[in-house]
């Protein structure tokens, strides 16, 4: 099978979006397993100048769903809207990302290389061709808040390896 933009992006987003999933389960039930109110672990963040875990999961969202709408309406700008505060809603909201771009039709999102758009943030203002921008924007912005969305729970003491990170690798048979 061919490489196609659909299929360098919309896979892997599936596998790690299933894996942030997960990894919001694991801190449910972290917390409650502890004793912890579920605030102590979405607030929790890497670093003082770093946004918390339940941003990082709504910016996978973001960088994956929220890429392609951008790229569909030719701008993309980033979501300022609060995220969600329990556990429930990060979970509802991961999901409706995997649903709808498990309802893409690939030749949509190959129809969209070579079309221009914009990234449009406070003053910047960045022109991509759509595949350029979601290759080496947004799927790099993508990989990192989840990857920071981890390491959160895992310095927090929740019990999660690469394996929870990785989520189902897509192996052959």
């Amino acid at each position: 099978m061919a490489v196609t933009l659909y299929t360098a992006t919309i896979p892997s987003y599936l596998q790690i979006l299933g894996a942030v999933s997960r990894l919001i389960d694991k801190a449910e039930s972290f917390a409650a397993d502890n004793g912890l109110d579920a605030a102590d672990l979405i607030g929790a963040r890497l670093a003082d100048d770093m946004l918390p875990f339940g941003y990082q999961v709504k910016a996978s969202v973001g960088h994956s769903l929220g890429a392609i709408l951008g790229v569909r309406a030719g701008v993309y700008s980033p979501d300022l809207t609060p995220w969600a505060d329990t556990f429930a809603g990060l979970r509802d909201y991961v999901a409706q990302a995997i649903a709808a771009l498990q309802a893409l039709d690939a030749d949509e999102v190959d129809g969209f290389i070579g079309q221009p758009m914009r990234f449009e943030f406070r003053d910047s203002r960045m022109d991509f061709t759509a595949d350029t921008f979601l290759l080496s924007f947004s799927q790099p912005n993508f990989y990192f808040h989840a990857a920071t969305a981890y390491d959160i729970l895992r310095m927090k003491g929740v019990a999660v390896g690469k394996r929870d990170f990785l989520g189902a690798v897509r192996v052959l048979g």
